[in-house]
Protein backbone atom coordinates (compact mmCIF):
# COMPACT_ATOMS: atom_id res chain seq x y z
CA UNK A 1 0.00 0.00 0.00
CA UNK A 2 2.21 2.88 1.12
CA UNK A 3 2.15 6.37 2.08
CA UNK A 4 -1.41 7.27 2.49
CA UNK A 5 -2.65 10.81 2.45
CA UNK A 6 -5.11 12.05 5.29
CA UNK A 7 -5.81 15.92 3.63
CA UNK A 8 -9.37 15.42 3.30
CA UNK A 9 -9.61 14.15 6.55
CA UNK A 10 -7.96 16.55 7.93
CA UNK A 11 -9.39 19.52 6.47
CA UNK A 12 -12.86 18.00 6.94
CA UNK A 13 -11.91 18.17 10.66
CA UNK A 14 -10.77 21.91 10.36
CA UNK A 15 -13.59 23.07 7.91
CA UNK A 16 -11.49 24.21 5.70
CA UNK A 17 -12.06 23.70 1.66
CA UNK A 18 -9.21 23.05 -0.71
CA UNK A 19 -9.32 26.20 -2.49
CA UNK A 20 -8.97 28.02 0.91
CA UNK A 21 -5.72 25.72 1.91
CA UNK A 22 -4.00 26.33 -1.19
CA UNK A 23 -4.49 30.05 -1.24
CA UNK A 24 -3.26 30.34 2.28
CA UNK A 25 -0.04 28.08 1.56
CA UNK A 26 0.84 29.62 -1.67
CA UNK A 27 0.17 26.24 -3.80
CA UNK A 28 -2.16 25.85 -6.84
CA UNK A 29 -5.38 24.28 -6.27
CA UNK A 30 -3.98 21.47 -9.53
CA UNK A 31 -0.87 20.54 -6.91
CA UNK A 32 -2.85 20.51 -3.73
CA UNK A 33 -5.40 17.70 -5.85
CA UNK A 34 -2.45 15.70 -7.10
CA UNK A 35 -1.03 16.10 -3.34
CA UNK A 36 -4.25 14.80 -1.68
CA UNK A 37 -4.88 12.24 -4.24
CA UNK A 38 -2.18 10.42 -3.17
CA UNK A 39 -0.33 10.59 -6.30
CA UNK A 40 2.19 12.68 -5.88
CA UNK A 41 5.49 11.27 -6.20
CA UNK A 42 7.38 13.92 -3.86
CA UNK A 43 6.30 16.50 -1.13
CA UNK A 44 8.94 19.37 -0.38
CA UNK A 45 9.26 19.88 3.36
CA UNK A 46 8.56 23.08 3.33
CA UNK A 47 5.17 22.75 1.49
CA UNK A 48 4.37 20.18 4.21
CA UNK A 49 5.53 22.57 6.77
CA UNK A 50 3.05 25.15 5.38
CA UNK A 51 0.44 22.78 5.38
CA UNK A 52 1.00 21.38 9.36
CA UNK A 53 1.06 25.41 10.45
CA UNK A 54 -1.94 26.34 8.32
CA UNK A 55 -3.81 22.90 9.91
CA UNK A 56 -2.64 23.23 12.98
CA UNK A 57 -1.60 19.75 12.62
CA UNK A 58 1.25 16.97 12.63
CA UNK A 59 2.94 15.53 9.56
CA UNK A 60 1.81 11.86 10.86
CA UNK A 61 -2.01 13.45 10.75
CA UNK A 62 -1.91 14.06 7.23
CA UNK A 63 0.90 11.02 6.38
CA UNK A 64 0.23 7.30 7.49
CA UNK A 65 2.53 4.33 6.39
CA UNK A 66 0.67 1.08 5.37
CA UNK A 67 2.67 -2.12 4.83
Amino acid sequence: MGILVNLDKVLADRNMKSKELARAIGITEANLSILKSGKAKAVRFSTLEAICKELDCQPADILVYKP
